[in-house]
């Protein structure tokens, strides 16, 4: 009897596992995750002054304002730290993508340790941006009020 229950157990198993994998591995059995809570928080990291890291960043904030699962659920801010601080120098050409992610409600936020480091006058950024004392005491703040960390 003990036999047959084993064997039993075994092949509910791996019934169990087999219906699992294909439902979640197939393309028609997964439709990515489901947006189920009230209000989500995601910090974007930005330390580099790569053009091409600079527009991916803010062309993926953009991207996951407008994710539908996200929309109007989800709260963003870009910080911006070490060779970061490009972004938001008035000779940088990003001010209308930065724009418009603020009127989308994206917090701008640069360091203030980079510019009294590198001893950047506040009147050679963009007036729109806001300050925080560290760009690493604001990752850590952030991560343990509950935000997501993204560094793409």
């Amino acid at each position: 009897m003990k036999k047959i229950t084993m064997v039993l157990m075994v092949a509910v198993t791996l019934l169990t596992a087999k219906t699992f994998s294909q439902s979640t591995t197939t393309p028609s059995g997964f439709h990515g995750a489901t947006a189920n809570l009230k209000e989500y928080k995601a910090l974007y990291i930005l330390n580099s002054a790569d053009e091409k890291k600079i527009k991916g960043t803010l062309r993926n904030i953009n991207n996951a304002l407008e994710d539908p699962r996200l929309k109007g659920k989800l709260q963003v801010e870009l910080v911006a730290f070490g060779d970061g601080v490009d972004v938001f120098k008035k000779s940088s050409h990003y001010d209308t993508l930065l724009t418009n992610l603020q009127k989308k409600g994206v917090l701008l936020a640069q360091c203030e340790n980079t510019i009294r480091e590198r001893k950047i006058n506040k009147d050679d950024l963009w007036s729109f941006i806001s300050y925080v004392p560290s760009g690493n005491g604001e990752i850590i703040i952030r991560q343990y009020q509950g935000w997501a960390t993204v560094h793409p």
